[in-house]
């Protein structure tokens, strides 16, 4: 099983900036599909951004503009970095990569 570690995250003030990350342990092959989701409190879960190996990329409408995925596929690891924050992206983001969840992590975004 591909354990999915990520990293980042933390409270920032509306407008700001953060990077997330995310390692997967599987090395040996490129995993085809790795993302980002998001899961606010009382709301479903939902894809915020991802990429397949092939450089094909996905943002919600929510996120265009503001979040931009990036990957390093030999290493089978990706970073989202987070530009003008808004209150509404509050949530526990998911590394995901279609098999395996990561342990999630809480960006808050408050003044």
């Amino acid at each position: 099983q591909v354990q999915l570690v990520e990293s980042g995250g933390g409270l920032v003030q509306p407008g700001g900036s953060l990077r997330l990350s995310c390692v997967a342990s599987e090395t040996r092959f490129a995993i085809y599909f790795m993302g980002w989701y998001r899961q606010a409190p009382g709301k479903r879960r939902e894809r915020v951004a991802s990429v397949t190996s092939e450089g094909e990329t996905y943002y919600s409408d929510s996120v265009k503009g503001r979040f931009v995925i990036f990957r390093n596929t030999t290493e089978n690891t990706i970073e989202l970095q987070m530009s003008n924050l808004k209150s509404e992206d509050t949530a526990v983001y998911y590394c995901f990569d279609a098999n395996n969840w990561g342990q999630g992590l809480q960006v808050t975004v408050s003044s």
